[in-house]
């Protein structure tokens, strides 16, 4: 049976062969998940993806959402398929138990959700209230958590996030929305907000906003914004649901891709009654909300690597399934044959499936330095996966939204013409794929991240073992001699990847060039996520090619020969032109600054 989603063999060697997650469960924070509990979570998690996610993909995108009288409707094909996920907990399958969840560890939970994501509008309709239920459970009091977080854990209640207002994207500080205080406790709220994923739908009983405004006095800038628990329908001391309250949708978005998903328009206090209520301190609502980007910036990621992951597979099917033209070198009477024999066919498939399997690894081993920074043994060891966490993240989101939109892009490429019709599945995933470098932050505001927070902090320690741990890897593969000549060119690209690092890091310490220095920010951050991909799939060579010593079974010697190929493939093809842009990089070109505004185009 053809693989479909994402490649169940490759998942399981990340996860347990290159990264050995089964000593992770040796801790006692996972008591109760062995290996095989764990294969049978992800086991199921695949089917219900095949069997009741999957078909609502096409669906959901045709239908789309429907606003009527402040009411959003989603599609019909959803309904179905959101119950039996929402009844058998998969949307709080890695949640902490002390929030009511499954505790599952976190390589489980984005193994099955590399499946589900492929539909990402209704995943998002039953998890987006987890990341309100976190916010609420570390900051909230404590009967603002007996309140909000077991039905929002459970997706009987679902979640948003209300930053975005119309002169306000980006910038939070400019936000105008406002919050008057009432005798009560309590707070009126006024204003609109932009963007807000799932504002308004029919999927859940309530839903709970966390918003971002200002209270009246409060500093000008993001100083003074304070964050406010603000529910659909406000909630009883029982728990129960009580009065609507006065916050509207008031527009759905029609986008380019992510249809069936409903980005909304908000209003709030247009009857001068929208009941807030503050979480946590007042002025403190960015740190606050900043508390839950890294996880949301995490969760885009793998968004995108499900599309580019499902996209690639759909491209290798095709390319078995589909006949057209004799094999080149043939004479003219041969039989034509499936394209999956054509040499442009077979370097086009090779170079999406090293991105997939780089990513896949690329973010299972930055998802395994977040459980590090909590689980880790020694202080020391807890802070710098802290660290890299921290540096990784900018890399992982963007790098990932960018390479995952090529793949699926190139995947479109492989089914021709019929590709770029509504008959194949990939056409929707080009355009599903594309929101995931621009929301949660675009790749330039992670790139400035990146270089202006993220690189120095701590007098670039996180970054120096990051090439640290590059090196480790470079060092065993020189000792296998399939593996030298792969292992010396890798060790020029992480050297070269120091010196460019350190050429922009200096230019942007600079009052007379930081801005040139930012000007190549995201090339910086492109040249990272290379290495990145070339560790780690030296990384997956190094590891398969231990296995091949270890006379391997017969069904999974082409599995690991075929690691060692999509290794070769990319640092003897990609790699040299990414040194080619590291030099262009350490040039530090001030055209872009240079250039004079007026001289962009004629006005």
């Amino acid at each position: 049976m053809a693989q479909q989603l994402a490649d169940r063999r490759d998942q399981d060697f990340v996860i347990w062969e290159q990264f050995d997650n089964a000593k992770l469960l040796e801790n006692e924070h996972y008591q109760g998940f062995d290996k095989k509990t764990c294969e049978m979570i992800i086991t199921e998690g695949r089917k219900i993806a095949l069997k009741e996610v999957l078909p609502t993909i096409r669906e959901g995108d045709l239908e789309g959402v429907q606003l009527d009288s402040g009411v959003v409707t989603t599609p019909q094909s959803f309904k179905r398929a959101f119950e039996l996920l929402r009844d058998n907990d998969w949307g709080n399958l890695s949640v902490p138990k002390e929030m009511g969840g499954q505790g599952a560890p976190h390589f489980v939970g984005t193994t099955v959700d590399e499946y589900l994501l492929s539909n990402w509008p209704l995943i998002a309709y039953l998890t987006t209230g987890i990341g309100t239920a976190g916010m609420i459970h570390k900051y909230g009091t404590e009967e603002q958590r007996k309140k909000y977080v077991p039905k929002l854990v459970t997706s009987q209640w679902a979640g948003t996030m209300l930053l975005t207002e119309p002169q306000a994207g980006s910038d939070l500080g400019a936000i105008e929305s406002s919050a008057k205080r009432n005798a009560d406790g309590t707070f009126s709220l006024t204003g609109n907000k932009i963007f807000i994923t799932a504002g308004e739908h029919d999927l859940a009983e309530n839903i709970i906003h966390p918003v971002l405004a200002r209270i009246e006095g409060a500093p000008a800038g993001t100083k003074g914004i304070s964050i406010f628990i603000v529910p659909k329908y406000l909630v009883k001391d029982d728990g129960t649901i009580g009065a609507r309250n006065d916050i509207w949708c008031t527009g759905v978005e029609h986008k380019h891709g992510i249809r069936a998903s409903a980005t909304c328009s908000m209003t709030m206090g247009a009857k001068g009654e929208c009941r807030g209520y503050l979480l946590g301190k007042e002025n403190q609502g960015l740190p606050i909300m900043f508390n839950m980007m890294n996880g949301a910036r995490m969760h885009t990621a793998l968004q995108a690597l499900a599309y580019g992951s499902a996209s690639y597979l759909l491209a290798v099917n095709y390319a078995r399934e589909r006949i057209q033209s004799r094999e080149l070198g043939q004479p003219a009477t041969a039989p034509p044959v499936a394209i999956i024999h054509h040499p442009d066919v077979r370097r086009n498939l090779l170079w999406m499936k090293s991105y997939v399997c780089g990513l896949r690894s690329f973010f299972q081993f930055t998802n395994l330095c977040s459980e590090k920074a909590k689980l880790a043994a020694t202080e020391e060891e807890r802070q710098l996966n802290s660290d890299l966490f921290e540096l990784l993240t900018p890399i992982v989101k963007s790098y990932t939204a960018n390479r995952s939109y090529e793949v699926c892009v190139q995947a479109m490429q492989v089914y021709g013409g019929a590709g770029y019709t509504q008959d194949y599945l990939v056409e929707q995933f080009v355009r599903d794929c594309k929101i995931v470098s621009i929301y949660e932050g675009t790749c330039g505001i992670q790139a400035a991240d990146l270089l202006g927070r993220k690189l120095p902090m701590n007098k670039g320690r996180a970054f120096m073992a990051l090439l640290n741990e590059m090196t480790k890897t470079v060092n065993q593969a020189k000792e296998m001699d399939a593996l030298k000549e792969l292992a010396a060119k890798a060790e020029k690209q992480v050297a070269k990847l120091g010196e460019t690092a350190m050429t922009v890091g200096m230019n942007a310490m600079d009052p007379k060039k930081f801005k040139t220095a930012f000007a190549h920010s995201l090339p910086l951050l492109d040249v990272i996520g290379d290495t990145l991909m070339t560790w780690m799939l030296l990384w997956r060579a190094v590891t398969a090619a231990k296995k091949l010593g270890l006379n391997a079974n017969k069904k999974d010697v082409a599995f690991y020969n075929g690691q060692i190929t999509t290794a070769r493939f990319f640092i003897k093809t990609v790699v040299p032109a990414s040194i080619g842009k590291m030099m262009g990089i350490q040039s530090m070109s001030t055209a872009a600054m240079d250039m004079e505004s007026d001289a962009f185009a004629s006005l």
